[in-house]
């Protein structure tokens, strides 16, 4: 017994002493930070400068916001800015900082049946109604199909709903544009992940960006400290630590660099708290 303490106490002396000191921080974040590749580049920068060891759940920004509100965890990362404000209003989050952006494309078959490729936004989505082609919806809250709802909507036109053409699958980003890739559809995506399936998809990729660069497909993230005067247990110090290192010039520096196939996938922006 001696010599197996021993030896888990040589373990423990071995390890890096930013490991040792690390303090846990739980974070909930949007898929597209995870899908990207975007969170396992940062997470060893992090816990280098900070000691901070953040460890998350990765889900769509609805369900996201939901953690924080039940106290799950700490620390929010999403995109979703009106829903934000909203939860900042309602008291359930304080120090909500802008980041970085990247920005949603629509995407759609190569041959593009529905002949949407370079149309405006309302127009290509206008085209996709009246013609009834098929439109995978993530369909699950978050973000990106917050994004996309706000889109049908300023077509004053019902969003759709039970319409056979529109698909609602209740998944990350990654597993819809595999849908609509399978289903040879259309969907509303976030670049970055964009990047990360074209890139594992290569030659084989059915898909296309047909729609992009319209203003209102800005895609803005941020971080959010969950409101300790709701959830008590919520590490205020490691929190506000967490959100300094995200707008510091260093982090929006490494931000900048993450690259996948040599394309940038987000663009820092850092503001002050709102």
């Amino acid at each position: 017994m001696r010599i197996l303490r021993f030896l888990i106490l040589m373990a423990c002396m071995a390890l890096p002493s930013a490991v040792l000191a690390a303090d846990d921080l739980m974070m909930a974040t949007t898929t597209s930070t995870q899908d990207s590749g975007l969170l396992d580049y940062l997470k060893p920068i992090l816990l280098k400068e900070t000691g901070i060891d953040v460890k998350w759940v990765s889900t769509g920004t609805g369900k996201a916001l939901e953690h924080g509100k039940n106290c799950d965890v700490d620390v929010l990362l999403v995109h979703a800015p009106a829903a934000e404000l909203k939860m900042v209003e309602e008291g359930f989050a304080v120090d909500r900082r802008q980041i970085m952006y990247n920005d949603f494309v629509v995407l759609g078959p190569k041959k593009d049946p529905a002949g949407i490729k370079g149309k405006s936004v309302a127009d290509a989505l206008k085209a996709l109604a009246d013609k009834k082609t098929v439109f995978v919806s993530r369909g699950d809250k978050s973000g990106t199909h917050q994004m996309e709802q706000k889109l049908w909507t300023s077509l004053q036109m019902p969003v759709p709903d039970k319409e056979s053409w529109y698909v609602q699958l209740g998944q990350g980003m990654m597993a819809t544009i595999n849908a609509a890739a399978e289903k040879n559809g259309y969907t509303l995506a976030d670049r970055g992940t964009w990047i990360k399936f074209d890139a594992v998809q290569k030659d084989k990729n059915p898909l296309a960006i047909l729609v992009e660069g319209d203003k209102s497909l800005l895609n803005q993230y941020s971080v959010m400290t969950v409101n300790p005067a709701k959830c008590p247990k919520v590490k205020v110090a490691l929190a506000k630590k967490f959100a300094d290192w995200w707008v510091s010039a260093s982090t929006q520096g490494h931000i900048a660099a993450f690259k996948l196939e040599g394309k940038q996938l987000f663009f820092p922006n850092a503001a002050p708290s709102k």
